[in-house]
């Protein structure tokens, strides 16, 4: 047996049919659309979208949708207890030093917030703090130091 002997088995290969090449053909004139109507026509075939011309369900329910909101700041989100076990006493805490501990995985935002306990003093930089982490930070007698963040500028279409 060779490479050039290998055929399909019977049946398996099905000729296409060729629609409106005549009567002889089985699918002459109308090609197997029927007779009139949209479906019948050129083009007439409509998406999933399309409810013949009543305003689709999709348009109606706006609210369903849903928007993305472009003033959206993203921040990186580091919790107090992840700080109480990473760093040791009076330890300056950076966004550079959470990402040398890989808490953080970018520093372009960083934001503090306070769930769990802390019981170290620590002198943390943060671009942004929850209330309750600034009061804990400070009960354990520590220090907070807000940084300064950029927007990034707006993309212009």
């Amino acid at each position: 047996m060779k490479l050039s002997d290998l055929r399909p088995p019977k049946g398996a290969k099905k000729n296409k049919t060729r629609k409106g090449r005549g009567i002889a053909a089985g699918k002459g004139k109308t090609a197997g659309r029927g007779t009139k109507g949209q479906r019948a026509r050129a083009g007439g075939v409509k998406g999933p979208y399309f409810e013949g011309g009543q305003l689709p369900l999709v348009r109606r329910l706006p609210h369903v949708r849903g928007f993305t909101n472009i003033f959206r700041i993203e921040s990186e989100v580091v919790n107090l207890d992840s700080l109480d076990g990473a760093f040791d006493a009076n330890a300056q805490v950076t966004p550079d030093a959470l990402l040398a501990q890989r808490l953080v995985q970018d520093t372009k935002r960083v934001k503090v917030l306070g769930r769990g306990e802390i019981n170290k003093a620590l002198h943390v930089s943060a671009h942004s703090f929850s209330d309750s982490a600034k009061q804990k930070i400070t009960a354990a007698g520590g220090t907070i130091t807000e940084l300064p963040y950029e927007r990034p500028p707006r993309k212009v279409r």
